[in-house]
């Protein structure tokens, strides 16, 4: 009964114009990288909304939403697991994260997967094997490379770089221009904590790193270093 009183009070929330906005953002057209995504046009303050109040929904539930065509039932079960996650105890983080791992096909948008990789997938790795990331960097699944990367930035908040850039290394020549506008925010994320660390990665990659890339990691430089790093004169 939850989740369709959840359908019903999103279909009250909906907004055609807002929908059409979203669906040309989000590139769902044809060819596109996330080409047949529904939206109905319910923004993301609502959607935090309604994760509150619906804070103990069931992970059956959950499921229900996350594998809907529908867009924003997708973000609003992950903005419920990854509350629920924040503030379970440890059998229920394991619940969780091995619910997120077994539905990563419908975690297939780059906001879906912002929104949460780092918040459950980093949170619950931060101090076990990091072993997965490095399967799933190699997927063929864009977006579970992007939740490969991503995921770190929750050790980046903790000053460990390590798998962040072993991982970076290993995108380098992904093909997509999503990996390497996630790649290279990561590598910002560094080098706002540590620019050494950031600038010995880059002094060792930039000139075969994807310019999207370089241009993301680089964006916070004072802008003479930042010139030359784009004309190679590092």
């Amino acid at each position: 009964m939850s989740v369709q009183i959840i359908r019903a009070k999103l279909k009250i929330l909906a907004n055609t114009e807002q929908a059409k906005i979203l669906q040309g953002f989000f590139k769902t057209g044809p060819g596109e990288y996330a080409e047949g995504d529904r939206f109905i046009g319910v923004k993301i303050p609502a959607l935090r909304n309604l994760s509150k109040e619906y804070a103990d929904l069931s992970l059956n539930e959950c499921g229900q939403l996350l594998s809907s065509k529908i867009h924003e039932e997708r973000m609003l079960a992950l903005l419920i697991l990854l509350n629920q996650f924040t503030r379970g105890d440890e059998n229920a983080k394991k619940d969780i994260y091995g619910f997120y791992m077994r539905n990563t096909k419908y975690i297939n948008n780059w906001d879906l997967v912002d929104v949460s990789a780092h918040h459950i997938v980093g949170a619950y790795l931060i101090k076990r094997s990091k072993k997965l990331l490095y399967v799933l960097v190699k997927s063929s699944n864009l977006w579970e490379r992007r939740i490969a990367i991503i995921a770190t930035f929750h050790f980046i908040t903790h000053n460990q770089f390590s798998d962040t850039l072993d991982l970076s290394q290993k995108l380098l020549a992904d093909k997509e221009d999503l990996i390497h506008k996630a790649v290279g925010w990561m590598l910002r994320e560094v080098g706002k904590r540590d620019m050494k660390a950031e600038e010995t990665f880059l002094k060792a990659h930039y000139k075969k790193m994807p310019r999207t890339m370089l241009r993301y990691a680089i964006e916070k430089f004072p802008e003479p270093k930042r010139q030359n790093y784009l004309k190679g004169k590092i």
